[in-house]
């Protein structure tokens, strides 16, 4: 008996991987947090499959579902948003199941900044810009952040960073990151994105408060922001540049 952690993706049903997708059609128990998995990649599932939606599910009931799998010698499939290491709770579940003896996998996912990323149609990091990506997120009623990773805090590299549920707390987001990048910084608010319903606002951090409502943005949100935002910012890479030698290919000597 085995349970699969499986990400997910971040929303859009044909963005779940190959392998997440197989297990989901072998297993006879699938758990998904209804409130972030949308119903369309249940239909991976095999068709006699018990599918419990955990939005009402404590983690007491949801460990008593694998202990029943566990007698029954039945495998199950844990369906997370995204990919399962980024602001999962799955590793509060793998350590009851490691109490339990029961084998776990993780199935990684398409994670949602990078199908914001997507969304704007940006890289991430680019050469001359920022080479770093800083995933995080503020203070939420379920957990806290170290105060050593405060907002302030990090943005003192002004590098790329991604915000995680970050809507309602918009303000106090801007507020925070003007600390130390500038008011042009350009910033990206994305709402689900792959979803039917998604949407975006692309802006600076000087204009961004001036322009939405932060209480039209819901708390999955993501939050882009940094200079690799702009099109135009960053220099080529010399990975493909005629006079870089690598070891598949010699620089020209006509350059």
């Amino acid at each position: 008996m085995r349970v699969y952690f499986i990400g997910a993706g971040p929303g859009a049903a044909d963005l779940i991987t190959v392998r997440g997708a197989r297990i989901l059609a072998e297993v006879s128990v699938i758990l998904y947090a209804g409130s972030l998995v949308p119903e369309a990649l249940l239909t991976y599932c095999r068709k006699d499959a018990n599918i419990i939606n955990t939005a009402s599910l404590d983690l007491d009931a949801q460990v008593s579902v694998y202990i029943d799998a566990q007698e029954r010698d039945v495998e199950v499939a844990r369906l997370h948003s995204g990919d399962p290491s980024i602001y999962g709770a799955t590793s509060e579940q793998m350590r009851r199941l490691r109490e339990l003896g029961i084998e776990y996998e993780v199935v990684p996912g398409v994670p949602s900044f990078a199908a914001a990323a997507a969304s704007c149609a940006t890289e991430l990091t680019k050469p001359g810009v920022s080479q770093t990506i800083i995933l995080t997120r503020i203070s939420g009623r379920a957990s806290s952040v170290p105060e050593s990773e405060a907002l302030t805090s990090l943005a003192q590299h002004r590098s790329s960073m991604c915000i995680f549920l970050s809507g309602p707390h918009l303000a106090t987001i801007v507020e925070q990151l003007a600390s130390s990048y500038p008011p042009t910084t350009p910033i990206a608010l994305v709402h689900r994105a792959t979803w039917s319903d998604e949407k975006k606002h692309v802006s600076t951090l000087g204009k961004i408060l001036d322009e939405v409502n932060p209480s039209q943005w819901a708390l999955t949100t993501m939050v882009l922001v940094g200079d690799v935002l702009d099109e135009e910012s960053g220099s080529d890479s010399r990975l493909y540049s005629a006079q870089y030698s690598h070891k598949f290919r010699r620089a020209s000597a006509n350059v």
